[in-house]
């Protein structure tokens, strides 16, 4: 019995944990553990999901790791993962809580031995044959004396300074130097880049475009110079349209890109030999000095880049927050297409079951005494509606009568406020309708006071007309004419023509004419002016 008693105790004494708790505990213990580890096993499973990611398994014949490659990395990787392939494969070990699962995070990876690697350079070198990247007519001739030659090569080694020193003791020549990386996973990109960067230069242009092109690195292990047997860099090699020599490594060192070039140089210094003609030594002095220059940059900037690099690896990486989230997300989609189906499968189910109960039910009539309670109701159905229906009429008659006054007076002060402001609108319509036309007509009247003949008798000219009215304008109608009336600008004045067709020569002529005919003497006016003052118009 004391034994029982005591067994509660002792299970109540021990921690408990949740499952985020107990996976974080794994996680940091795997991860604590296995920081960098290196891995050497077969690639089995190769998946490559949309987000970029690359998933696979390293594998021997006792066992199974599961891998991750993230996106960032999967780009940079100068060896590309191939089901089949022994690798040595570089990165930490972590766990996916997702799954409750261990797996590997590679950071880098390459083939495991000179044996894969062979391997592979002789299937990449049949394919590439196969395409006639290498064929004998696609080599292009070398020029004799170029003017201006590209390097491509690393500007911190000792190839660059041997080959600038052959230029110079043969023939000294401008020369173009892009840095590359001679090894490692950016060679094979950044020597790809180069040459199609040489040959973007256009012709003329403020920077000269080399005429011929070397891509050039030092002797090397099969690894080292495994950037040069990429397929970009064979591809690039050969599309290049300027004469391009390889001289990577030394005689006994062949890689792919010596197949495609135009030429194939045993060293560094004999691609210079092959580029120009013989010349007369240069100084000694200029080319220590330079060689001092070159090592001192080159001393400097190894010193920095250690620095940049040492301080860099101090500094948390971003990529590790996400990796997990990235996991899941793949998981997740992974799982949708088979959620989705089940989901519209449920709610078809839900669906079926709803419409059994919506299916209309027929009315039955079980008994007699039903029947007669269902006639008696239809029955009374047609009076009840048509009680219904005249008390509605009644009480819509009674509403309308209430409504009717205040309605007919508010119809009616709408309708006399509506003609009180048409009469006004009518009224103002008509008056600017009016002055319209009053300004016209004045308008006209000025126009015919101005082109009339009236205006000109103001500024002291008259008018002779005969005794019908016809203007006279010349004398000897004047002398034809009996008597003849004459506008002044302030009246009319009658005459004779008879006996004054002398003018100056009677000046009492005017005056008898005038009274033979009863009319007042020309210029004996309103004024009372003197009589003879007015002489006779002819």
């Amino acid at each position: 019995m004391d034994l029982i008693e005591d067994e509660p105790d002792a299970t109540g004494n021990a921690p408990e944990f949740s499952v985020s708790e107990l996976s974080g505990a794994v996680k940091r213990t795997v991860e604590g553990a296995f920081g960098r580890v290196r891995v050497r096993g077969e690639i089995g499973r190769v998946s490559r999901p949309r987000s970029g990611h690359v998933y696979l398994d390293l594998k021997d014949e006792r066992a199974v790791l599961s891998s991750v490659i993230w996106r960032g990395v999967a780009s940079r990787l100068a060896t590309a993962p191939e089901e089949g392939l022994e690798v040595v494969a570089t990165g930490r070990l972590t766990t996916f809580p997702g799954q409750s699962k261990y797996q590997m995070v590679i950071e880098e990876i390459a083939p495991a031995g000179a044996g894969a690697l062979m391997a592979m350079l002789e299937k990449r070198k049949a394919a590439l044959a196969a395409e006639g990247l290498f064929a004998a007519e696609r080599k292009q001739p070398l020029p004799y004396l170029p003017e201006v030659i590209g390097v491509v090569t690393s500007p911190s080694g000792a190839v660059i300074r041997d080959i600038l020193h052959r230029l110079r003791d043969r023939f000294p020549r401008k020369v173009l130097i892009w840095p590359v990386a001679v090894q490692g996973e950016r060679c094979a990109p950044e020597v790809a880049r180069a040459i199609a960067g040489f040959n973007a230069l256009p012709a003329g242009g403020a920077l000269p475009r080399p005429e011929l092109l070397i891509v050039a690195r030092g002797c090397g292990s099969l690894e080292d110079l495994w950037g040069f047997n990429e397929e970009v860099v064979v591809r690039a090699a050969a599309a290049s349209r300027i004469p391009l020599i390889s001289a990577v490594g030394h005689e006994t060192d062949t890689t792919l890109i010596d197949f495609a070039a135009d030429r194939r140089a045993p060293t560094p210094t004999a691609a210079a030999e092959m580029a120009v003609p013989v010349r007369l030594d240069l100084l000694a002095w200029a080319d220590g000095q330079e060689a001092r220059l070159s090592r001192a940059l080159s001393q400097q900037m190894s010193a920095r880049g250690q620095r940049l690099r040492d301080l860099a690896r101090a500094l948390p990486r971003p990529q590790a927050l996400l990796e997990g989230p990235r996991q899941r997300l793949d998981h997740a989609e992974s799982r949708l297409p088979a959620a989705l189906r089940a989901r519209v499968q449920a709610g078809r189910l839900r669906l079926g079951s709803s419409a059994g109960a919506l299916r209309p039910r027929a009315l039955v009539v079980r008994t007699r005494s039903e029947a007669r309670a269902l006639a008696s109701l239809d029955a009374r159905r047609g009076p009840a509606l048509g009680k219904a229906v005249r008390d509605a009429r009644r009480a819509l008659d009674a509403a309308g009568a209430r409504l009717r006054p205040e309605a007919g007076a508010r119809e009616r002060a709408r309708l006399a406020h509506g003609l009180a402001d048409l009469a006004r609108r009518l009224h103002g319509a008509g008056h600017a309708a009016l002055e319209a036309r009053r300004a016209r007509l004045d308008a006209l009247e000025r126009l015919r006071r101005t082109m009339g003949y009236e205006a000109t008798l103001e500024r002291g000219y008259a008018v002779v007309r005969t005794e019908s009215g016809a203007p006279v304008t010349t004398r000897t109608a004047a002398a034809r004419a009996g008597t003849l009336e004459i506008q002044f600008r302030d009246g009319r004045l009658a005459v004779s023509a008879q006996g004054g067709k002398d003018g100056p020569d009677n000046p009492d002529g005017a005056g008898k004419a005038a009274r033979n005919t009863g009319a007042k003497p020309a210029g004996r006016g309103k004024s009372g002016n003197d009589p003879g003052t007015q002489g006779s118009l002819f």
